[in-house]
């Protein structure tokens, strides 16, 4: 059975065994409730029934210390290497509904010491107590319904992933912590008497760190660092250039158009996903395809060579998704 709470402070969470449901104690607002994300759209029934709004709880004065905010219990640890994203989505039950916010994501699974035994009961005590200690709200505790489940799961990139929940019949316990100086942040966890989950979320707002690369600043780089690092648009798995490749290319030829003198080696890379042998000569093809782009906008061949090194050199270890994005890319390197 599902269960929604608003617990006014520690005082009363301490004091009084009847707790208080959300939605009893503030009034259903739905032109106030945080709108967690513009990408992902909450259902029209969660905005027209849900009173969360964490707006309405008490600012926090508790040193939460740093991100993930949360050190597990004696005799627990993190079963596998942890989900920890600078920015992503998560999915928290606000009313039986699944609803997305945005903002620093670490997800894992917890498991006991090797020789030591889990127990759920000493896992959740632990996890409740300091909580409230520290001025964290219980929004709800319960399950999803299968057909909740069925809505929202394929808007969910991290399915299947590190920490995951939010399956249907899963009792989720999801807390809110507002505090005046690390912002607004979700925990959510379950577990059973083999194991846990648990999620933390610092909730903050999508800042675009992409901006238009421009033939100025490619001559930037190659004049002042020898090469130019360049995120050029191919499809999985193919070498053929897409409309946003194509843009970019043109940008490689002006620059090379403005600087006559230039010389430069178009160098593929990916990231080790995948066989080795296939990596590099995918490599190769997307760089010949950027030079066979160039030479068809009227820059002469003798100025271009290409080949391709696939997960040979790497900028960062590929220890992420992040960090592979970064890996996949197009090198020009000035050889004059």
């Amino acid at each position: 059975m599902k269960k929604s709470f608003f617990l006014i402070g520690i005082s009363a969470l301490l004091a009084c065994n009847n707790n208080t449901k959300y939605g009893q104690e503030i009034q259903q607002d739905s032109t106030s409730r945080n709108s967690p994300t513009e990408n992902i759209v909450a259902p029209p029934e969660l905005q027209q029934t849900s009173s969360f709004d964490i707006q309405r709880i008490p600012v926090a004065t508790a040193d939460i210390g740093d991100f993930p905010f949360i050190k597990l219990p004696q005799g627990l640890e993190e079963m596998n290497k942890p989900m920890l994203r600078k920015f992503d989505v998560c999915f928290f039950p606000i009313d039986g509904i699944m609803t997305p916010f945005e903002g620093r994501l670490y997800k894992t699974f917890v498991s006991p010491l090797r020789g030591e035994d889990f127990s759920q009961h000493f896992f959740e005590k632990s996890m409740a107590e300091y909580l409230q200690s520290v001025g964290a709200v219980n929004v709800f505790d319960g399950a999803i319904t299968r057909e909740e489940y069925d809505r929202y799961h394929k808007q969910d990139p991290n399915k299947g992933g590190e920490g995951d929940m939010g399956y249907a019949g899963q009792n989720i316990k999801f807390w809110a912590l507002r505090t005046k100086d690390k912002g607004n942040i979700y925990i959510q966890y379950l577990s059973n008497n083999a194991g846990a989950s648990l999620n933390v979320l610092q909730e903050e707002s999508f800042v675009q760190t992409m901006t238009k690369v421009t033939a100025d600043q490619i001559t930037k780089d190659l004049n002042e660092n020898g090469k130019s690092i360049l995120y050029i648009n191919f499809d999985t798995d193919k070498s053929e250039l897409t409309s946003d490749g194509t843009e970019l290319v043109q940008q490689i030829a002006k620059a090379l158009r403005e600087e006559t003198s230039l010389k430069v080696s178009i160098e593929g890379h990916t990231d080790n996903t995948g066989n080795k042998t296939h990596n590099k000569s995918l490599s190769k093809d997307r760089a010949n395809a950027v030079l066979q782009a160039l030479t068809k906008d009227g820059i002469d061949a003798s100025r271009l060579s290409a080949t391709g090194f696939g997960a040979e050199k790497p900028l960062v270890t590929n220890d992420s998704e992040e960090n592979k994005a970064k890996n996949r890319r197009v090198e020009l390197v000035r050889t004059n």
